[in-house]
C-alpha cells in the first residue's frame, strides 16, 4: 500500500525510469482524455465545482489512468491514497478506511480493481456508499464484469482512449526536449513508426522504450547524433523483450496476438499464444472471457453455434479451473479459428450506435406502441400493428422503422454459407425495402 495523504511529490523518485520522470504534474501536462478534462469535459465540471463522485476510470494500458487520478486529488487538494489491487488485501482496505473517517474526502484510488475478489469489494461498499472514500478505480478490463454491481450503481464508469499519434508523438519530442537524461546526448528521430509500433499506444511503455533505444543506440561518431530510425528500434526493441508477465506489459501484446490468430484462422498461431498465457499463469477465466467476446465480434452468425461454445467454456473453466481447464480452452480456440468468420453483426449495432448518437431518437411509430390505457387506444396507439405470426410464413409485411428511416440499413449479411440463407430470407421478405 503507497499511502499519501496528501498531493502526490513534485518530483519522481531518483532513478525512476522515463515515463514516471515525465509524468504530468498539472492537468495542463496531461496528454489526451479531452473529453474527460478538457473544456466542458465531464471531469473538469467536477473539478470546477469542486468536488468528485466515485468513478471506474476503463481504458487500455498507459493511456493516463493511475495519473489523472493523482491529477484530481492534486487539483481538488484532498487526502490520497493508493492501493494496488495486485499485493492489497481486505485488512489494507478497512485499514484505509478508519484512517479516512477522521480525514474529510479522502480519495481512495485502487489501481487494476479488476483484480480485487468479491469480498475485497464487498469491504469498500459501506465506505463509499456512506462517503467514507471517495472511490477512484482503475481497470483495463469491461467493469461489468469485474466490478460488482453495487459498487457500479454507486460509481461513475468513464472510458479512457487509446492516445492518438499526435499525442504520442508529441510526448517523443517532450522527453527529448525536457528531461535531463535524454537532453545529454543529441537525439533526432528519423521515424517514429518502430516507437509508435512496439509500443501498442502504451504511452508509459512507449516512454521505457524510447529511454532504451537513446541510452543504448550508438552515436554518429563524427557529429555524436544518436539517429533513431525503424532499424534501430526494431533491434534494441527485440534484445530487450521481457518474458511474459500477467500482471505486465507483455500481457497486452499476447492476448493481442491471440486474438487476431483467432479471427485470421490460424489454430497454430492461436494455441502457441494460448500455452505461453498459460505458461505464465493468465487467469483461464480472462482468457475464456476475451473468446466469449470474440465468438460474437468475429465469428457471429456465420457460426452461430461458437457462441455457444464460448459460454460453456467460460462455465466450465470457472467450474473446473486450472489446470484441466486448458484443454477446454485449447478446443475452444481451435473450434473458434477454424470457424466461419464474420464481423456483420458487431459492425451492424457499432453503426446503429453511431447512427442514434448522431441523428438522437426518433418517435416510435404508433402501431409498435403499447396501448394500456383507454386514452392510449383512442389516440391510435397500436392501432394499426399486424401481428406477425398471423401472416403466412409467420410474416406481415409492415413498417417498423420510424418515419424517415425507413430505408435504412444497419446489418449487411457476411459471406459465408450461413448468412447467405439469412440474405435470401431477408430479399423474400423484404423486397426491395433494404436494398438486399
Amino acid at each position: 500500500m503507497t499511502s499519501l495523504f496528501d498531493p502526490p511529490a513534485d518530483q519522481p523518485r531518483p532513478g525512476a525510469p522515463l515515463a514516471e520522470r515525465l509524468r504530468p504534474r498539472t492537468l495542463a501536462e496531461y496528454v489526451g482524455q479531452q473529453h474527460l478534462v478538457g473544456e466542458g469535459g465531464v471531469l473538469r465540471r467536477y473539478l470546477d465545482a469542486g468536488r468528485l463522485p466515485s468513478l471506474i476510470l476503463w481504458g487500455p494500458p498507459g493511456v493516463g489512468k493511475t495519473t489523472l487520478a493523482h491529477l484530481l486529488a492534486a487539483q481538488l487538494k484532498l487526502p490520497f491514497v493508493a492501493l494496488s489491487a495486485i499485493n492489497a488485501g481486505v485488512k489494507d482496505v478497512r485499514d484505509v478506511i478508519q484512517q479516512a473517517r477522521s480525514r474529510r474526502g479522502t480519495i481512495l484510488f485502487i489501481d487494476e480493481i479488476h483484480r480485487f475478489s468479491k469480498s475485497q469489494q464487498d469491504a469498500l461498499l459501506g465506505a463509499v456508499e456512506q462517503g467514507i472514500v471517495t472511490l477512484v478505480g482503475a481497470t483495463t478490463e469491461n467493469p461489468s464484469f469485474e466490478v460488482i454491481p453495487a459498487i457500479l450503481s454507486r460509481a461513475q464508469v468513464y472510458v479512457l482512449e487509446a492516445l492518438g499519434k499526435d499525442d504520442l508523438t508529441g510526448l517523443i519530442d517532450r522527453a527529448l526536449r525536457e528531461d535531463e537524461a535524454l537532453r545529454r546526448r543529441p537525439v533526432r528521430v528519423a521515424s517514429y513508426d518502430a516507437l509508435l509500433r512496439i509500443s501498442g499506444g502504451d504511452a508509459r511503455k512507449l516512454l521505457n522504450l524510447l529511454e532504451i533505444v537513446v541510452q543504448a543506440a550508438t552515436a554518429n561518431p563524427e557529429t555524436g547524433e544518436v539517429v533513431i530510425t525503424d532499424e534501430v528500434v526494431q533491434q534494441l526493441a527485440q534484445q530487450n523483450l521481457a518474458r511474459y508477465d500477467k500482471g505486465g506489459e507483455m500481457h497486452y501484446d499476447v492476448i493481442s496476438a491471440f486474438i487476431k490468430s483467432i479471427r485470421g484462422s490460424d489454430p497454430n498461431a492461436a494455441l502457441y499464444y494460448l500455452a505461453v498465457m498459460l505458461e505464465g499463469g493468465e487467469d483461464a477465466k480472462f482468457i475464456a472471457r476475451r473468446l466469449l467476446i470474440l465468438a460474437s465480434e468475429d465469428v457471429g452468425n456465420a457460426n452461430p453455434n461458437a457462441l455457444l461454445l464460448a459460454q460453456s467454456t467460460f462455465q466450465a473453466v470457472t467450474v473446473i479451473g486450472m489446470p484441466e481447464s486448458d484443454i477446454i480452452l485449447g478446443q475452444c480456440v481451435v473450434y473458434l479459428a477454424t470457424s466461419p468468420k464474420s464481423n456483420a453483426s458487431y459492425k451492424a449495432i457499432r453503426e446503429a450506435r453511431a447512427y442514434v448518437r448522431q441523428h438522437g431518437v426518433a418517435p416510435v411509430p404508433l402501431q409498435l406502441r403499447n396501448a394500456p390505457t383507454k386514452l392510449m387506444k383512442q389516440l391510435g396507439y397500436g392501432t394499426e400493428y399486424q401481428y406477425s405470426h398471423d401472416g403466412p410464413g409467420n410474416f406481415a409485411y409492415q413498417e417498423f422503422m420510424p418515419d424517415g428511416l425507413g430505408q435504412q440499413r444497419f446489418y449487411t449479411p457476411g459471406d459465408n454459407s450461413t448468412e447467405a440463407k439469412i440474405l435470401e430470407r431477408l430479399r423474400y421478405w423484404w423486397g426491395e425495402k433494404y436494398g438486399y
